[in-house]
């Protein structure tokens, strides 16, 4: 199987719009419980020098744009393809948020610590699902069992905002999650 471009990650997006096929697959229970009615938006896989690292699945209860998702409920659900630390998941999730935003030394030391106790080390098919709870916070589960929780909306925005924002190292997988036009 070819690896996915930023060019076929687009025509993926392209051909499985919100509600396509792809769309009635079934919510892990966590996102289940946590978002009654959510569908899968989009999906796709991040690659690090043509290895895949994991692949992602955006679920909402209604659609997600590239303006409304930080008020809305949803959840991103990561699957690894590979293992890793989890403090250096924890350690480029605070780079990925200091995109978007200045975080205060002490802010960003706080929220690396929480990451760091939430964020197991990974094997491959281990699964990471975060839920954002606009205006409180993100939720996480570990193969479906609650982790634990972040109560800060900030921290909530910024963390979501690794794959949602418009100002992601990954502007593709942004696209191919909230659909066509979410540059």
């Amino acid at each position: 199987m070819k690896p996915l471009t930023r060019r076929r990650l687009l025509i993926a997006a392209a051909l499985l719009p919100a509600g396509g096929a792809w769309a009635r697959v079934a919510p892990p229970p966590e996102v289940a419980a946590e978002l009654p009615g959510a569908r899968a938006q989009g999906e796709g896989q991040m690659r690090f020098f043509g290895l895949r690292v994991y692949d992602v699945r955006l679920w909402a209860g209604e659609p997600a744009s590239a303006t409304t998702w930080p008020t809305l409920p949803l959840a991103l659900e990561l699957e690894y393809a590979r293992e890793l630390r989890g403090t250096a998941i924890a350690e480029r999730s605070l780079k990925e948020m200091e995109r978007q935003a200045e975080i205060a030394a002490d802010t960003g030391a706080r929220w690396l610590a929480e990451m760091a106790r939430l964020f197991p080390d990974v094997t491959a098919g281990d699964r990471i699902t975060g839920v954002h709870r606009p205006g409180t916070g993100a939720r996480f589960f570990v193969n479906g069992r609650l982790r634990g929780e972040v109560l800060d909306a900030d921290f909530a925005r910024l963390f979501f905002g690794i794959w949602l924002s418009p100002r992601t190292s990954e502007p593709a997988l942004r696209e191919a999650l909230l659909g066509p036009g979410a540059r």
